[in-house]
């Protein structure tokens, strides 16, 4: 039977190769949409490793942590895409 600790273990392993596949898609991306994209998601792992330290942890910080990152990749996201589609963020 699988734990919770094994579980753990089993998810950041994955994770970090969704975070290498990002950062190879980042690089490599043919277009700067799809480079945004991946640096979006990018952070969503970010945020999920975070919060599987957390647990693996038991610290709350972590947590916190992760709702700040989450905050900041929704602004720097929309910004970007509105320098993309206008030329400039602040009209």
């Amino acid at each position: 039977m699988l734990n919770v600790n094994t579980a753990v273990e089993i998810a950041f392993v994955l994770i970090g190769a969704a975070l290498a596949l990002n950062v190879y898609r980042l690089l490599r991306g043919p277009d700067t949409t799809d480079r945004i994209l991946a640096l979006d998601t990018l952070g969503i792992n970010a945020i999920a490793l975070l919060v599987l330290f957390g647990i693996s942890t038991a610290s709350t910080a972590y947590f916190e942590a992760a709702l700040l990152l989450a905050l900041l990749g929704f602004v720097g996201t929309v910004a970007l895409c509105k320098f993309l589609l206008r030329g400039d963020i602040i009209e």
